[in-house]
C-alpha cells in the first residue's frame, strides 16, 4: 500500500495505490483559479498553496482509500523535475510521514512516472514500449525495455508542446490555461486554413522544436517585424488559427513518434502528460498507419495530467527492486 505525493508544479496531489496498479484514491487539487489572473504559474503562490492543501488532501486520500496510517507500506514522492519550492513542500511532508511511520521513502522522477502510467493502465503491455510525454514543461520520447526503466530518445530543444499551445492561446486571447481553451475553440476551425510549418530538425532527429511554430503565429498576426498591432479577429478567424496551429503541433508529435517507431523495435506506444489529454492528438495517433500496427495505450485522463497515483505506481516498482532512499533525499529542479 503505497502513499504517493506529487507537488512538482501547480497541482497538489496525494494518492494511495495497492500493489502498484489498484488505485484506492487519487486526489488532485488544481491551482488554476489562483494563477489565472497572472496568465501562468507563479512559483511562490504555487508553493504556498501546496503548504495549505497537502495535509488535508493526505487525510482525504486515506479516508477515500479506507485505510489508516498503519496500513501504509512506503511513501513515494516526486523529487524531480519541477519548481524547486513546490518540490520541497511535498518532499518535506513525505519525509516526515516516512519518519513518523518508520516506512521506506522513495524518490520518483516525475517524467518517468508519466511513462509508467501506461503500465498502470495495461500491466501486460508488449515490450519495448515507445512513450511520448508531452506537457507544459516537457516534451520527451522514451523507450522502455522493462517497467520502471525508461531510456530517453529525444527531447524538446526549446518550448515544450504544452507551452507552445498555451502561448498561442494567449496570443489569440483565449485565456488560461491555454491548451484546453485552444482545443475547444479549434473544434470549430479549419486545420488547413493557415499552413504552419512542421519543424522536424534533422532527418533522423527525435528531438522536438516548437519555438518556430510559435513565432510563425506571432508573425502571421503582427507581421515579420511586429510592425502591426494585434488585429481584431472574428470568431471564425480565431477558430481557424487555433485549429491550424493545434494541427501543426500535434502533427509534429505524431510524425516524431512514427520516426521513432522506424528507428526502434517498439511493439507498443503510449502517451502521457497534460497534452496527452488532447483529443485531436489521440485521434491522429489512432489514424496513423505507421502506428496502427502497434499496441496503443491511452491512459485515462486522471493518469495523464499531473497526479500522485502514477508516483505511487512507480514507487511500487522501485520498492520491489529494493531501490529506496533515506532522509537525505534531495529535490532537483531539473
Amino acid at each position: 500500500m503505497i502513499l504517493g505525493i506529487e507537488t512538482s508544479c501547480d497541482e497538489t496531489a496525494v494518492a494511495v495505490v495497492r500493489e502498484g496498479v489498484d488505485v484506492r484514491s487519487n486526489i488532485v487539487h488544481s491551482q488554476v483559479d489562483l494563477h489565472a489572473p497572472y496568465g501562468g504559474v507563479v512559483p511562490e503562490v504555487a508553493g504556498r498553496s501546496h503548504m495549505d492543501r497537502i495535509l488535508p488532501l493526505y487525510r482525504l486520500a486515506l479516508e477515500e482509500a479506507r485505510i489508516s496510517e498503519s496500513d501504509i507500506t512506503a511513501v513515494a514522492c516526486t523529487n524531480r523535475p519541477g519548481l524547486i519550492g513546490c518540490l520541497l513542500v511535498g518532499l518535506s511532508v513525505a519525509k516526515t510521514i516516512a519518519l513518523v511511520l518508520d516506512v521506506p521513502l522513495i524518490g520518483v522522477d516525475h517524467l518517468q512516472a508519466h511513462v509508467h502510467a501506461a503500465f498502470m493502465t495495461r500491466p501486460a503491455l508488449p515490450l519495448p514500449l515507445l512513450s511520448l510525454v508531452a506537457s507544459g514543461g516537457h516534451t520527451n520520447l522514451y523507450l522502455v525495455a522493462r517497467p520502471g526503466h525508461a531510456q530517453r530518445l529525444g527531447r524538446t530543444r526549446d518550448d515544450a508542446a504544452g507551452e507552445a499551445l498555451d502561448k498561442a492561446a494567449a496570443m489569440l486571447g483565449l485565456g488560461y490555461p491555454g491548451g484546453p481553451h485552444l482545443e475547444r475553440v479549434a473544434r470549430a476551425g479549419n486545420p488547413d486554413a493557415y499552413p504552419f510549418k512542421r519543424t522536424m530538425l534533422g532527418k533522423d532527429s527525435l528531438d522536438f522544436s516548437f519555438s518556430g511554430t510559435k513565432t510563425a503565429l506571432l508573425y502571421q498576426l503582427r507581421g515579420p517585424g511586429l510592425e502591426r498591432e494585434m488585429p481584431e479577429l472574428s470568431s471564425k478567424e480565431v477558430a481557424d488559427y487555433a485549429a491550424s496551429y493545434q494541427e501543426a503541433v500535434m502533427d509534429t508529435l505524431v510524425r516524431k513518434l512514427g520516426r521513432a517507431v522506424e528507428q526502434s523495435s517498439a511493439r507498443s506506444i503510449a502517451i502521457g502528460g497534460g497534452v496527452a489529454c488532447n483529443q485531436r492528438l489521440r485521434d491522429m495517433l489512432s489514424g496513423d498507419p505507421r502506428l496502427a500496427e502497434l499496441d496503443a495505450v491511452f491512459p485515462p485522463m486522471s493518469l495523464c495530467s499531473d497526479n500522485a497515483a502514477m508516483i505511487a505506481g512507480l514507487g511500487y516498482v522501485r520498492l520491489s527492486e529494493g531501490r529506496v532512499d533515506d532522509l537525505a533525499l534531495e529535490a532537483f529542479a531539473r
